[in-house]
């Protein structure tokens, strides 16, 4: 691995800019759009970004804009940027050649934070079987409801149903209403199945496997496990507060809904701004109180190696635990019974200060470039850094540079900070030395 780009870290963010290169062009065609016009680089450009990158922010319609082909371009490029552009390909050659090169796996681990590189094998298969026995419960459910309760014949049905399907394990949002799934605001049948699926995508892959073998030992989970799921139950649990308190009564979100309808609307826009997207209520006339609130939702998103966005959960949680050993004035970071090394609070430090610098700056910069209000553009903003794609419903009308900066944002939000921060730098250096240490005033 002598050659600067044969490197992971630098391989993952390549093999996604050829998998929206690839996307951009094949939504391009004059097949992929419902008018004759000539095509328009920007939109197919924005749509291959935001569904490689799972994020579900557009600037078209995509239930009117694009063919049943296009659509399909879409769903492709949403499976390709959840499962992992690596991860796919080192699959793809696995299942081919029935072999894995140390450099293959290497890309593997990268992309899907195994531990073991003895372990890429189960990795790749574990990944793929637990992505499709989910997508496909969550396919059979939809299809079912879409046809017995909204009278789509069979073929609509089933193809509503595996879209939202596949969109909503890999938290990318997309939907194929014009209203996102706003219709289906009071339908459990279709919010709480969407929930489910985006929960399960967002936990992360090493979470499920883990919830798979000891989910009725939690004295046995590992502290990633631990972080996560508490961390994510209780996030849900704040987000669901939030929607009812605040939307309760507001009459262009949850004030016209039955009670029912209401808890349901509540559940469900806790849920989606965990990285999912789906807009369930009208995100443009929520009050200031829950627009901040999913604000933070947004920035922490999901669980590690899943198909999720943000800082994630872990990280968030992990750096809460360093602040409140400093309060304590302790001199390790534990979680339970065990010790957090120092590395691991930098990587969570530097994840955290990243994701900050990296929405300032697109909010500053989107600003510059716009007439919007400073909520509703740090809203945009960390949705498309996230990956989440809910909208306030700017992103449309956004001038053409202004949706670049979105642009930038998912795909810098998808790949990772720190990985490419690592692809951006020439080379590693190691120092084989320590200096003396000295101690800044803080604070």
């Amino acid at each position: 691995m002598r050659g600067g780009w044969s490197h992971p870290a630098r391989l993952v963010p390549l093999a996604f800019l050829a998998a929206i290169t690839v996307g951009t062009v094949l939504l391009m065609v004059p097949v992929s759009r419902t008018d004759d016009s000539a095509p328009a680089f920007l939109p197919a450009a924005f749509t291959a970004v935001s569904a490689v990158c799972v994020t579900g922010l557009t600037p078209v319609d995509p239930a009117t804009y694009w063919t049943p082909f296009g659509q399909g371009v879409i769903l492709a490029l949403i499976q390709i940027g959840g499962f992992g552009i690596m991860t796919l390909a080192t699959l793809l050659s696995l299942m081919v050649a029935g072999r894995l090169g140390l450099r293959n796996m290497m890309v593997v681990q990268s992309e899907s934070h195994s531990v073991n590189l003895g372990d890429a094998r189960t990795v790749l298969r574990r990944v793929a079987v637990t992505m499709a026995l989910f997508e496909t419960a969550l396919a059979v459910v939809l299809t079912a409801r879409f046809r017995v309760a909204y009278d789509d014949n069979w073929a609509d049905a089933l193809w509503h149903g595996i879209f939202h399907a596949v969109s909503a394990f890999n938290n990318a949002g997309f939907a194929l209403y014009s209203d996102n799934i706003i219709g289906f605001v009071t339908d459990p049948w279709i919010c709480v199945p969407l929930s489910v699926g985006v929960i399960a995508g967002g936990l992360g892959f090493p979470v499920l496997a883990e919830l798979h073998q000891r989910a009725r030992r939690p004295a046995y989970w590992t502290m990633h496990t631990r972080l996560t799921v508490y961390g994510s139950l209780l996030l849900l649990v704040v987000g669901t507060g939030v929607v009812l308190i605040f939307e309760w009564s507001n009459q262009g979100t949850l004030g016209d809904l039955s009670v029912g309808g209401r808890i349901v609307a509540a559940v469900t826009g806790g849920v989606m701004p965990r990285t999912a997207g789906f807009n369930s209520i009208d995100y443009g006339a929520i009050t200031p109180e829950t627009l901040v609130f999913t604000d933070g939702l947004m920035f922490i998103g999901g669980g590690s190696a899943g198909t999720a966005g943000g800082i994630k959960v872990a990280t968030f949680f992990l750096l809460a635990f360093v602040i409140w050993a400093e309060i304590r004035g302790e001199a390790d970071v534990k979680v339970g019974h065990r010790s957090i090394s120092a590395a691991t609070q930098r990587q969570a430090l530097s994840v955290a200060l990243l994701g900050v610098g990296v929405v300032a700056l697109g909010t500053v910069t989107i600003l510059v470039l716009s007439e919007y209000s400073l909520d509703v553009v740090l809203f945009e903003s960390i949705s498309a850094f996230a990956t989440v794609g809910l909208t306030t419903g700017i992103t449309a009308d956004l001038a053409a540079p202004a949706q670049v900066v979105l642009m930038t944002l998912m795909f810098v939000g998808r790949v990772g900070t720190i990985t490419v921060a690592t692809a951006l730098a020439l080379k590693t250096r190691h120092r084989h030395y320590q200096l003396p240490e000295e101690r800044p005033i803080i604070g």
